[in-house]
């Protein structure tokens, strides 16, 4: 049997990781969550209608909570943060201390354990993006090995970058001094079913079901890749499962796609998916700090356990789509 802990497991990534660790009958898994961003909905509630899961309500940010938590897991999985652009800007300083003190209380936690519990800590792109806009020097594919950039203090698009590029050198030192092994994965934009309704394509989605037209695009010219979550949880688990991942130095891994898009021609593709397009597109400019282009090499995580994203993005823009279909009328979103 082999124990795991997920924190923010009622959020986007911690159900679908659950659901992927599931696959494994020798694995039981406890999910935290402090319930702020993620949600009982009904596909939770059938998540936890199996006997090899357990939830627990809780604040990270407590110490006491530390105290009356299992002490035996294998692994532990810290997805747990604020985030979603719109709270960068509406609490900055939630964002700061949130993500830092829940990051910190579960370092302390692991070091005082006797068994070597192994840790994904879930970092980035944001870490780094800011080289680009400061030194124009970030290489494209960008492979881990780049220098971590807060382009700005000031702007509070960055707080939550920031809390991953301390992040990141929290665990690296800790599990070096205290000797645990740790993996620290850098995602890339993933999407799919039960994302929320705060990021782009499910924002878009309700675009859509609404006919909004015209419909509004923001920064139609930047690029991202998009990494379809079942494909994104597999490559997590799979290295945590490694043992290739178990001994210093501790690896940073991104997770993510290869095929680079424009942000209009990605939203002709959701057009696409949903059978409907507007007749009137408005372009809207970029916020302050907004990352013009994004490009994981994903060569690392090649090597490393053989890993590559197989849902095709038109594929993964339907099942995004007809998730926020259903869903949307259900919950009243549209």
């Amino acid at each position: 049997m082999k124990k795991i802990l997920i924190t923010g497991g009622a959020g986007f990534i911690g159900y679908h990781l659950a659901n992927e660790l599931l696959k494994n009958p020798a694995n039981h898994l406890t999910l935290v969550d402090n319930l702020q961003r993620g949600r009982i909905d009904e596909d939770f509630k059938a998540l936890l209608k199996n006997k090899r899961v357990q939830f627990i309500k809780a604040d990270l940010t407590d110490q006491k909570f530390y105290k009356k938590l299992d002490k035996n897991f294998d692994q532990v999985y810290h997805l747990a943060a604020v985030n979603g652009t719109k709270w960068f800007y509406k609490m900055p300083q939630e964002v700061l201390r949130i993500n830092t003190l829940s990051l910190i209380y579960i370092l302390e936690w692991i070091k005082s354990l006797k068994k070597k519990t192994k840790l994904c800590f879930t970092s980035s792109n944001e870490a780094y993006a800011g080289a680009l806009a400061s030194f124009n020097k970030l290489p494209i594919p960008t492979p881990e090995k780049v220098p971590l950039v807060i382009s700005d203090t000031y702007n509070p698009r960055w707080t939550y970058g920031a809390t991953k590029l301390v992040g990141e050198l929290f665990v690296i030192f800790y599990a070096k001094v205290y000797n645990f092994p740790a993996i620290i994965v850098r995602p890339h934009n993933f999407y799919g079913p039960r994302a929320g309704y705060d990021h782009v394509l499910p924002e878009w989605s309700q675009k859509i079901i609404a006919r909004q037209d015209p419909f509004t695009i923001c920064s139609p010219k930047e690029t991202r890749t998009f990494c379809y979550i079942t494909d994104a949880v597999k490559a997590m688990r799979m290295l945590m499962d490694s043992s290739i991942t178990d001994n210093q130095p501790i690896e940073t891994v991104h997770i993510g796609a290869s095929d680079e898009i424009t942000m209009e021609k990605l939203a002709e593709k959701m057009f696409e998916a949903a059978g409907w397009k507007p007749k009137k597109i408005i372009s809207q400019p970029s916020p302050a700090g907004s990352v013009k282009r994004r490009l994981a090499d994903i060569t690392k995580i090649k090597k490393l356990i053989g890993w590559r994203p197989e849902t095709k993005l038109a594929d993964g823009l339907k099942k995004t789509f007809e998730w926020y279909t259903v869903h949307s009328k259900k919950y009243g979103k549209a």
